[in-house]
């Protein structure tokens, strides 16, 4: 039975590929030339192994799958469904990560710890999430529902639902800049530091005003 939601999580993660990559012209080409998918494919089997008590075969699983993909997914990683690692080079996922349902990765994204603490040390990822490349989401935090981390950013902290983040380290943009299709909006983000330095100006702005109401009366 176990081995039966296994492979349904495999075809799933086959046919979210399908539907949201235009590239993807037949399961046969996602099987052997999506190295995302390889590599979630490996660990689905590497971590059932562990869930078993298996020594040391779903550990050399993520090694080799990693010198193949250049992926590397710790088999006690608990992972959801239609998780989808789009090219996928660099992505690294830590053995206490969870990640939940519908979510979509970029290439060199890590999902790592902090340090060398012991127990739940890495992220926790909810569902409908998606991380833009080159993102680095560390340590025990937890990333809520529908929120997007945008290219590059450096997330050491909570995110709340439906917030997007940008920058280093990571600062949280409450608007949706982002559309209900599941697409990174990367030219609508908005830039945290010019936000802050408009926010700075107008109450430089308001400060002035008050001081020459003060000098004229």
């Amino acid at each position: 039975m176990k081995l039966f939601k296994t492979l349904r999580k495999i075809k799933d993660d086959i046919k979210v590929i399908k539907e949201n990559d235009p590239a993807a012209t037949s399961i046969l080409e996602i099987i052997f030339c999506y190295p995302g998918f390889q590599a979630l494919m490996s660990h689905r089997f590497a971590h059932k192994l562990k869930s078993m008590g298996v020594p040391f075969i779903p550990r050399y699983m993520s090694y080799l799958t990693r010198i193949i993909t250049g992926i590397e997914i710790h088999p006690s990683a608990q992972i959801g469904e239609r998780l989808f690692i789009d090219h996928g080079e660099g992505v690294v996922i830590g053995e206490t990560t969870i990640i939940g349902n519908d979510v979509l990765i970029y290439q060199q994204v890590t999902l790592g710890g902090t340090g060398k603490e012991t127990g739940k040390r890495h992220p926790t990822i909810g569902n409908n999430v998606i991380i833009g490349a080159g993102a680095k989401v560390l340590g025990n935090i937890t990333i809520s529902d529908n929120v997007r981390i945008g290219a590059g950013s450096v997330v050491i902290d909570d995110v709340p639902e439906h917030s997007t983040v940008v920058g280093i380290p990571g600062k949280i943009v409450q608007q949706k800049y982002f559309n209900d299709d599941g697409v990174l909006m990367h030219n609508r983000i908005p830039d945290p530091i010019s936000c802050e330095l408009n926010r700075q100006k107008y109450e430089i702005l308001e400060l002035k005003n008050r001081l020459d109401n003060l000098d004229k009366n």
